[in-house]
């Protein structure tokens, strides 16, 4: 029964492994961007509703960057989600479909977050005490877009769930009652906490010349959050891997070798990224968080595999080897990486 709802998958243009690099490569990029979007908007809210000077200054510094952030994570949002689709299409699609009302409603949540942040940054004097509420409201919808997010990429791996669809038909079917979803969310949540607190710390680092004291007390207060939140996720994250089925539990605690070696590692890095920020060695702590983020991508991407894998593998699709379109693709993925490294640069400069 279970089988029979789910689609036949599409076939592709080139072996599925180029497809699954892609996917390893863009997952942790745009991860960085809204975990840096996420993590610096709650930090503007304690330090808004804090209050004080330098809690106002470093909060300022915060909302003329948010903006940017956030297309940053909207934009290089869009290519993980693609070559997941590629891959998992027939689940994912499937997934969007069953919970359709709250999937659609992240395009009008995210356009109203993003212009309060716009709001907040612009009009950030004219605001005074009420850019506490503006800020406060943009958090706050990035918090339900990471709750439907979660829910989609938790139910695309769940078919055994596709077929409540016979009991409710309108688009509201969600994945949140499943055991392994909140301990997930607040892993998501918390993660992108720290990860904001680093991202913190490093623009902060911007105002070093001019304005010496802002610039350590934003990278004091980042690293702080950074390790603070990142002890908390660790318990998060041994929940998570408590209630995962068993199978993919064991690959990670020796049962399959690279599943293994990529789970150690992606400890290890926490732990050395833990080590430096209690050291307050901002460049080290952001070497390891970033690789952080990298493997725990990586390790995410093996769960939802072990999840699938009794239904379907991505090397069971169709390939029709049509490699021209792959290689434009390609051409312009590679254009457009180093112009968005471009903007990004001059974006640092025009901050600076």
């Amino acid at each position: 029964m279970i089988n029979n709802l789910i689609p036949n998958p599409d076939t592709i243009q080139v072996s599925w492994i180029y497809f699954q690099m892609l996917l390893l490569l863009t997952t942790p990029i745009h991860f960085l961007f809204m975990n840096a979007m996420f993590g610096s908007a709650g930090i503007a809210t304690y330090l808004h509703f804090k209050g004080g000077e330098k809690e106002k200054k470093l909060a300022h510094h915060i909302a003329v960057f948010l903006p940017l952030v956030i297309a940053f994570a909207v934009n290089f949002g869009v290519a993980p989600l693609l070559f997941a689709q590629v891959l998992y299409g027939q689940f994912l699609y499937t997934s969007s479909v069953l919970m359709a009302v709250f999937w659609i409603s992240i395009i009008a949540i995210l356009i109203v977050g993003y212009y309060l942040a716009y709001y907040y940054d612009f009009s950030f004097e004219k605001l005074g005490n009420a850019g506490k509420w503006v800020i406060l409201i943009a958090f706050l919808l990035f918090i339900v877009i990471a709750y439907f997010f979660t829910n989609n990429m938790l139910l695309m791996t769940l078919p055994e769930k596709f077929s409540d669809w016979f009991n409710n038909m309108g688009g509201t079917i969600l994945a949140s009652s499943d055991k392994v979803f909140l301990p997930k969310y607040l892993h998501d949540l918390f993660g992108a906490m720290a990860i904001g607190g680093l991202y913190v710390a490093l623009i902060s680092q911007l105002k070093r010349d001019k304005d010496p004291e802002l610039a350590e007390y934003g990278k004091e207060l980042g690293l702080k959050v950074f390790f603070w939140f990142t002890i908390i996720n660790i318990l998060f994250g041994l929940w998570q891997l408590l209630v995962i089925p068993s199978n993919i539990r064991t690959g990670f605690l020796g049962g399959n070798g690279i599943h293994s070696v990529i789970f150690v590692l992606a400890l290890l890095f926490i732990i050395l990224a833990l080590v430096f920020a209690w050291k307050k060695n901002l460049k080290m702590t952001a070497t390891f968080g970033i690789l952080t983020v990298f493997f725990m991508s990586f390790v995410r991407d093996i769960v939802r595999r072990g999840y699938l894998s009794p239904y379907f593998k991505p090397s069971d699709l169709k390939v029709v080897n049509e490699y021209s379109p792959f290689i434009f693709f390609l051409i312009v993925f590679v254009i457009g990486f180093f112009v968005a490294y471009w903007m990004i640069k001059k974006a640092i400069e025009a901050f600076n």
